[in-house]
């Protein structure tokens, strides 16, 4: 007998272990396979290669639900010894003021467009940049978590554009499984009266 499979498309900078862990609790029967995927490609999984995502919003309210789960705080990242690192947290305005290059790399996920930013190809080396002081990245700060370097650090940018991460299925999908993974991200029981909730993230 073929062991059931829950397929979830996560992309970068989602931390999923806990919300894995309370599923193999609660469904030992069926394996959550999970599929990193560029934060741009995540929708077009669906539902051909997975059965829900982990994603950033917008997405096809045609074809999608999708639950807002969490909006992240914006920070800036600069090299470690840079003098925004004296400063608490900083705005858009401070940064400008400052004169130095925006990077804007091409797998950027917030919705702005920084005047003559340059633009690396993904936010890893976008960071890299940062570090060679070739200018200052502004990102949702899962992702400077996640890109973690020592020779670089980060502050909150208090009016910066933010990215939120939602979970979203195929509209004609809704399945037992895909209710048990929004009960897990929704911090549901076990035992909680299960709705089948049609809300959708724009």
């Amino acid at each position: 007998m073929t062991a059931s499979v829950f397929r979830l498309a996560v992309v970068p900078g989602v931390v999923i272990d806990r919300w894995a862990r309370t599923w193999s609790d609660r469904r030992p029967d069926t394996r959550l396979e999970l599929i990193p995927v560029a934060a741009a490609d995540a929708a077009a999984q669906l539902p051909d290669h997975a059965d829900a995502a982990l994603l950033r919003p917008p997405v096809d309210r045609d074809r999608l639900h999708a639950i807002p789960l969490y909006t992240e705080q914006s920070v800036v990242l600069a090299p470690r010894e840079h003098v925004l690192n004296a400063a608490d947290e900083v705005t858009v305005a401070e940064l400008l003021e400052l004169g130095e290059p925006l990077l804007h790399p091409l797998d950027d996920v917030l919705d702005w467009e920084p005047k003559e930013a340059q633009r690396p190809e993904t936010t890893e080396e976008a960071v890299e940049w940062v570090a060679a002081s070739a200018g200052l990245l502004v990102v949702p700060q899962s992702l400077a978590r996640l890109y973690h370097r020592r020779d670089v650090k980060y502050r909150p940018v208090t009016d910066a554009p933010t990215s939120s991460v939602a979970l979203s299925w195929p509209v004609d999908a809704h399945t037992d499984l895909v209710e048990e993974m929004i009960g897990i991200v929704r911090g549901r029981t076990a035992n909680s009266t299960r709705g089948r909730p049609t809300g959708r993230a724009r």
